[in-house]
């Protein structure tokens, strides 16, 4: 009798969580804020850290929490290495927190234009998920122009594209589109300012409007 009323239990709680997650919206709006320590150690190696926080449901509800540790290897001025860890807290289809381990691996190269900067970016990424495990490649390409001085001083415009390659999907699962600002404030501080848009038919929600800020901080 206990084992069948557990088994019925079981299957009701399933049952519900597919009912909530079929009640998740498709889209939403939502505000992502980040902060990027950086330690040079010299001009070759730095280490990273990173918190981010995601807030959805129209930037109401704190829907992500981030931590990030690393560092970045820079063989020369166009090229560099950024291998990092984060520990992910985000809300399920059911609305509680689940930890998510993820290990990282960038490689980005700057192309050697003068009049604007063009850079791709190669990321790869582990998820640990509970039993739950897969990795995913993001490639992206970042264009990014100076804004004249008279109209905000040092500062530049940048568009990024980006797309997603999940192996448990066996196909490409997300496309990211940024346009943002970024300004420098001192040799230690700059601020990103942006607007990305984000498609995803397989997430919910997964089709996003998003606001965010980044700042980067040099100690």
């Amino acid at each position: 009798m206990m084992r069948t009323a557990t088994i019925v239990i079981f299957v009701a709680a399933i049952f519900v969580g597919r009912i909530h997650a079929q009640l998740q919206p498709e889209d939403d709006n939502q505000s992502w804020n980040d902060v990027l320590l950086t330690l040079p150690v010299n001009k070759y190696f730095e280490f990273n850290t990173a918190v981010t926080m995601r807030f959805g449901k129209n930037a109401t509800h704190l829907s992500d929490g981030r931590f990030a540790i690393g560092f970045t290897v820079k063989p020369n001025k166009s090229f560099s290495i950024q291998p990092f860890y984060w520990n992910i807290q985000a809300r399920n289809a059911i609305g509680e927190f689940r930890m998510e381990h993820r290990f990282n691996l960038r490689f980005v190269y700057k192309l050697p234009i003068k009049t604007f900067g063009l850079s791709h970016r190669s990321g790869f990424e582990y998820r640990i998920r509970g039993p739950l495990k897969a990795w995913r490649y993001r490639p992206s390409l970042t264009f990014e122009k100076a804004i004249p001085e008279h109209w905000i001083a040092k500062s530049k415009f940048y568009a990024t594209e980006e797309i997603f390659y999940d192996s448990l999907l066996k196909r490409l699962s997300r496309n990211r589109f940024t346009l943002g600002i970024n300004r420098i404030i001192s040799k230690q501080v700059s601020v990103d300012l942006y607007y990305m848009r984000q498609n995803d038919g397989f997430t919910r929600p997964g089709d996003l409007n998003v606001i965010g800020t980044g700042w980067r901080v040099k100690l």
